[in-house]
């Protein structure tokens, strides 16, 4: 529990009602929460995170051609399908011992950066930012509302919008200027991620060993113009997003702890250095610490490790509430790593899934998600890591190591800059992302525009690097590989939304074990065998409540606000259930906006 000066110490006797939200709209896939909320204290008390669906693509991959890898596991998910396929290609190209060419790493770099720059804005301008939208704060917090009326934009000269309520209405769904102009965007992004990756968001040209796109200058030069078309929308975005965010703080004192939770960030690093990439595990530690996004483990705001060797060697998959056997007295298929490290019969290397369908009970088995954690070897606990919903990690963790130093995007050790060019109107602008003082709902959200900036800034060089290669006949995208009888890979990546690992092992050149980890089954994990909670439950779990209403017309916006901060994707597995007690009010979630599955 915390409390803030917002909040009286003497608490009062509580009213406890249970409510639900199912499904939750605008997010992706299928989600319901189900709520106990102190109404007298105002606080959400209890939380459990559950999901009812059940997947098992590390079931049916066994077997398989390891080379069909990437094209099934982009299927795992229609939102960043393409985030699967290039960790699936990074994983092959370490059992096949196979170095794409320079070139290519530019064209899945610049593939991967169209992605993050469409879907982190159509999520945050059409999803997100219908919560803090002047129909929404009208309906939760009218208070709130007519000061926002009163405040003026202090960066209305880059935005446009003269005060606080003039943004939040642009916000509106459908009719709101930003909403209309975001949807705009993610087509021209959309076109950006086709030329590079063919088909969206199921790459057609992404192969291990490099990718099929024709270098024809043309396609650099069509990427480049719909990527200055919308610099100036990135830099109104950031803009728009800090107004707002910080008035809130402002509105509401005590605000920041909506969603906060102990900083326990996870990042597997994203966009690999051509240069010095070479996907040999024994050199995994160097060519980590060269991606363009740095690789991380953040514990209480400070970093444990960049290093990922030891990232991977901690990886442990939990159960506790999830409905499967356990596999620890089953024959491990990696004893070792390819350095001689002992590797853990809980390490998805090892990892068996056997389905155990049951009856749904809070007090032992809830969940089809199982609870990944990181072993912190400092401490002997096993850590919940969540992955801030994407940007929030990667900032962080790129920020602490400062090893990020390129013409556009630079780390400091306690910030991020990045500078992007001059656009149609506004000129060239200096952005920086600072540490800040909490891992909770407003960060995780007002992170995502920055990142999409950071991504855009990338892109810039990729971009440059690609068209002097093309300009020298360095035209080369593919490079040929057998695959072996056995071998052992593994690949990281940043999905959209966060961590993503893909561990694989060859018997026989098929596959005898594959296991996807995405950022959705870190943040929404159950309770583990210690009865440690996952990052939804523990975020939503004591969080203060600042919503208008009662119970009566409960909005919960609130608690929206917190699950949607960490960009829920449900198709890699969630549902989510707070408190245990009888029904005594069912509420439904309000529908402004496009019900998004």
């Amino acid at each position: 529990m915390t409390t803030t000066e917002a909040r009286p110490t003497d608490r009062k006797p509580p009213q406890l009602v249970d409510m639900s939200w199912d499904p939750i709209t605008r997010i992706i896939g299928n989600l319901g929460i189900y709520t106990k909320i102190d109404f007298a204290n105002r606080e959400v008390v209890e939380c459990h995170s559950t999901s009812s669906l059940f997947r098992g693509y590390s079931v049916f991959m066994k077997g398989k051609d390891p080379r069909d890898a990437g094209f099934i596991t982009s299927r795992i998910c229609g939102i960043c399908g393409d985030n699967h396929t290039t960790c699936s290609d990074y994983a092959q190209q370490m059992a096949y011992g196979v170095k794409p060419p320079p070139l290519a790493e530019h064209i899945v770099n610049l593939g991967e950066a169209a992605e993050y720059m469409f879907d982190h804005t159509i999520f945050q301008d059409n999803l997100v930012f219908v919560d803090f939208c002047e129909a929404m704060v009208k309906a939760t917090n009218p208070g709130v509302l007519a000061r926002a009326e009163r405040t003026e934009a202090p960066r209305g000269e880059i935005h446009g919008y003269r005060t606080i309520a003039d943004i939040m209405k642009a916000f509106n769904p459908f009719e709101g200027e930003v909403y209309k102009e975001a949807l705009k965007v993610s087509r021209v992004t959309r076109e950006m991620f086709c030329l590079m990756e063919g088909r969206h968001v199921h790459p057609s040209t992404l192969y291990p060993g490099g990718v099929g796109t024709m270098p024809q200058p043309t396609v650099f030069t069509d990427y480049l113009s719909r990527l200055m078309r919308v610099i100036d929308f990135v830099k109104k975005a950031v803009a728009m997003n800090d107004d707002v965010f910080d008035f809130f703080y402002e509105a509401l004192p005590g605000y920041e702890e909506v969603g906060r939770r102990r900083v326990l960030l996870g990042c597997w690093g994203a966009f690999q250095n051509p240069q010095t990439v070479d996907y040999r595990y024994e050199n995994m530690n160097s060519w980590g610490k060269d991606m363009y996004v740095t690789p991380g483990i953040i514990v209480d705001g400070e970093l444990v490790t960049n290093n990922l060797v030891d990232i991977n060697l901690g990886l442990r998959i939990m159960l506790g509430s999830s409905y499967y056997e356990d596999w620890v007295n089953e024959s491990p298929f990696v004893t070792h790593d390819p350095l001689g490290n002992p590797v853990d019969m809980r390490h998805p290397w090892n990892q068996t899934t056997v389905p155990v369908p049951q009856k749904r009970n809070f007090d032992d088995k809830y969940s089809w998600v199982m609870s990944p954690r990181w072993f912190d070897q400092r401490t002997g606990d096993h850590l919940a890591l969540d992955t801030g919903g994407g940007p929030l990690a990667r900032l962080w963790s790129t920020a602490l190591s400062g090893l990020v130093d390129t013409p556009y995007v630079k780390a400091t050790g306690h910030s991020v800059r990045i500078s992007l060019p001059k656009g149609e109107s506004l000129p060239e602008t200096t952005l920086e992302w600072r540490i800040p003082q909490w891992s909770n709902t407003i960060e995780r959200d007002r992170a995502r525009p920055y990142f999409i900036a950071y991504a855009a800034a990338m892109a810039l060089q990729f971009i440059e690097e690609a068209m002097g290669m093309v300009r020298a006949g360095e035209t080369k995208v593919f490079e040929n590989y057998e695959v072996p009888d056995e071998a052992i890979g593994c690949g990281f990546h940043e999905a959209v939304r966060g961590v993503l690992s893909h561990h694989l092992v060859i018997k026989d050149k098929k596959i005898a074990n594959y296991h996807p980890y995405p950022p959705t089954p870190w943040n929404a994990s159950p309770r583990d065998m210690y009865g440690t909670p996952g990052p939804y439950e523990d975020a939503v779990q004591g969080q203060p409540i600042f919503e208008e209403n009662g119970p009566d017309d409960f909005k919960g916006v609130d608690i929206m606000r917190t699950v949607r901060s960490f960009d829920p994707c449900l198709p890699c597995g969630v549902h989510m259930y707070v408190g245990k007690g009888k029904t005594l009010t069912t509420l439904h979630s309000p529908t402004y906006g496009a019900n998004h599955g």
